[in-house]
């Protein structure tokens, strides 16, 4: 029997899922078919409504290898799972003549213990355990979550908490769950044969399409045991998020609480000489974090490497002294014993991390202030440390024995993929080199129109913004358009304080408009209300610049207060400009301009969702007109019409305005 033709399995699955065909979608398929074949790497740049899942799931279920996809957000990962995969399987089924095996895969601490529901959690200041749901109030918000997830636990099949609605708080399921560090392991766990994070892992072995996320995929890279199974094919979907995520995954902190913590769960397991040790070194951190330190330590300052070799000494001694002291009069001493290692051990970590100083990291000191404007407190005090980059671990870990597929809507910045392609450890386009992996990347457009159904409009005629100056040329601007636009505006603001003081003046201004704010209220419950209600405008930060999706009327005006470039003491980001610059490049394009490049991509994004939106993106930044790089930020964007008439972007908005209330 012959093999059924990519064309014909895609239109099977396409069919499926109730879409149609497009020739983006078409024109993917066939790339990353190629690139599996080839065991080559593809970036593909996909425009919103291309149909990226089935354009990858396709052409990987065709090969029959074992493909693993990790995805940055939940909502994508359930739709493969619950939407995309298993309609697509059906489809292929008669003419691949088999139907593969797929399931998700996480983090353990996503997965509820069952030894921790049943045994008790091990507490700070006693030997033993506690029964946490005699502990709390059942009449408190953490007692009704505890009896909410004890009787989830009988119903559930996978013990996901993604699986749990409504949530519950994060302080309910740190009682319930436990980090791969704090396990026990199946073999000496009394609850190991029912064990669901176990589940997951035997499923996924005998699963042909592995669904997970990018923390799980860069701890897989990361650390030395593998926690995922061997696979042929990766493919990163949102792929613009990947560097963002394997550079948290790779960041270590430290903080006093963290500190304390460890001093508290080791001392009734270690002998007092060892204890007393780690007490004396916690103490001596503490009090150096409650000065005032600066924010990046190029060099870590005496007084404090003291402390963190002290502090790093003492856990290693902790460690040993834990292993070799047994005490049965401990209530599931393996549990308490655990979880003590687990702290200890990542307070180690991370102070050796620091003291060996690597010139590879970036070590910074931060306070945070707590709500509501109080005096700072030490416990708001942390050190942290991260790579410099994530571009070599990426070349060495990621594109090593499989074929990588990355895509996303936003892959190609200033015109081209190499931006992206060096953040991910790649080489130029097409260059071959011994330690270069060999790529290229593909744009296959959009469905969409752009220049017809959107229009990118620079406010040429405003001031310059000053970093946390007063802007009220912007806030007019803003107002007017609101206005124009009668509502609809999805404001993205480069920082909390800027929407904040954005949402309080025009609320008094134009109060006919409702304004929702980030934080008043779940993301998810102001987008709901965002889309319900077309005269309603929402105002926020990051997560809303790559996190809503509102086809349709109540999303016509995308404003942007300012190009979003890191803040100059960001330390991470100097860190880096500062070491492309030494290296002879050009640090502000290859950080600065990237990081705004690409977050605008996405935030104009945010405008044209389905075949019949239209609407403005509105940049209250001057710069990019008149600035060197603001061509290269355009090129980053949806080819949207481009104008600096103001008197032009008022005509549309209310036009826009007038044929939705008549389509109303």
């Amino acid at each position: 029997m012959t093999q059924p033709s990519l064309p014909e399995l895609l239109h099977a699955a396409v069919t499926a899922v109730g879409g149609t065909e497009r020739p983006g979608q078409v024109a993917m398929a066939e790339a990353v078919a190629e690139a599996i074949d080839d065991g080559a790497h593809l970036l593909v740049q996909a425009g919103t409504g291309t149909g990226k899942s089935l354009g990858y799931l396709v052409p990987a279920l065709a090969h029959g290898e074992r493909v693993v996809v990790a995805t940055a957000t939940l909502a994508l990962q359930r739709q493969l799972v619950e939407r995309d995969l298993p309609r697509t399987v059906e489809a292929l089924h008669p003419l691949l003549r088999r139907r593969p095996e797929f399931a998700m895969l996480k983090g353990r601490s996503n997965y509820l213990c069952l030894h921790r529901l049943h045994e008790g959690v091990p507490q700070d200041e006693e030997e033993g355990l506690f029964d946490q749901f005699e502990a709390a109030a059942p009449t408190s918000k953490l007692g009704q979550d505890l009896l909410r997830l004890r009787d989830w636990s009988d119903e559930t099949e996978t013990g996901d908490r993604d699986d749990l609605t409504p949530g519950v708080s994060d302080r309910a399921w740190s009682q319930v769950s436990v980090s791969s560090r704090e396990c026990l392991g199946a073999t000496k766990c009394a609850y190991g044969a029912e064990c669901f994070a176990e589940a997951a892992r035997e499923r996924a072995k005998l699963a042909e399409v592995i669904v997970t996320n990018h923390a799980l995929l860069a701890i897989d890279a990361i650390e030395g045991a593998p926690v995922l199974p061997q696979h042929e094919v990766l493919i990163v979907d949102e792929a613009h998020e990947l560097v963002s995520r394997v550079t948290g995954v790779a960041t270590g902190e430290l903080t006093p609480g963290q500190v304390n913590r460890a001093v508290r769960r080791a001392a009734k397991l270690v002998n007092e000489k060892a204890a007393d040790q780690l007490q004396t070194a916690a103490e001596g951190f503490e009090r150096l974090m409650e000065l005032a330190l600066p924010g990046r330590l190029e060099e870590i300052p005496e007084d404090l490497g003291y402390a963190l070799m002290a502090l790093r000494d003492a856990c290693r001694t902790v460690i040993s002294a834990i292993g070799s002291t047994r005490d049965k009069s401990v209530q599931d001493e393996d549990a308490v014993r655990k979880q003590a290692l687990a702290s200890v051990e990542s307070v180690h970590d991370v102070a050796e991390r620091i003291t060996h100083g690597s010139e590879w990291d970036v070590v910074w000191y931060e306070r945070h202030e707590p709500r509501g404007g109080a005096a700072y407190r030490h416990s708001g005090a942390s050190l942290r440390v991260a790579p410099m980059s994530v571009s070599g671990l990426l070349r060495e870990k990621l594109f090593t024995d499989r074929s990588v597929v990355l895509t996303s809507a936003t892959l190609k910045l200033g015109g081209d993929f190499n931006g992206v392609g060096a953040s991910l450890g790649l080489g130029p386009e097409g260059a071959e080199g011994d330690d270069l992996p060999l790529w290229k990347g593909v744009d296959v457009g959009s469905p969409f129109d752009y220049p017809r159904q959107g229009i990118l409009y620079v406010a040429k005629h405003l001031a310059r913004p000053a970093r946390d100056g007063d802007r009220k040329d912007m806030l007019d601007e803003l107002t007017e358009l609101i206005q124009a636009a009668g509502g609809r505006t999805l404001g993205l603001f480069s920082s909390m304080r800027a929407a904040q003081l954005a949402a309080e003046d025009l609320r008094s201004r134009i109060p006919e408009y409702p304004i929702l704010l980030q934080g008043e209220e779940t993301l998810g419950e102001l987008i709901k209300n965002f889309a319900a209600d077309p005269r309603t405008c929402l105002f926020g930060t990051l997560s809303l610049w790559q996190g809503v999706d509102v086809p349709g009327p109540s999303c016509q005006l995308v404003v942007m207060d300012k190009i979003p470039f890191p803040r100059p003491d960001d330390p991470l980001m100097s860190a880096r400009q500062k070491a492309v610059e030494e290296a002879g490049g050009n640090g502000f394009m290859a950080v600065a301009a990237t990081h705004a490049a690409l977050l605008m991509a996405q935030g104009a994004g945010r405008l044209v969702r389905a075949s019949g939106d239209r609407g403005v993106v509105a940049v209250l930044d001057p710069r990019l007109a008149t600035a060197r790089y603001g061509s290269y930020l355009k090129a980053s964007m949806p080819d949207f019409w481009y104008t600096t008439d103001r008197n032009q972007v008022r005509k549309s908005l209310a036009a826009i305005d007038a044929a939705a209330k008549q389509a109303d």
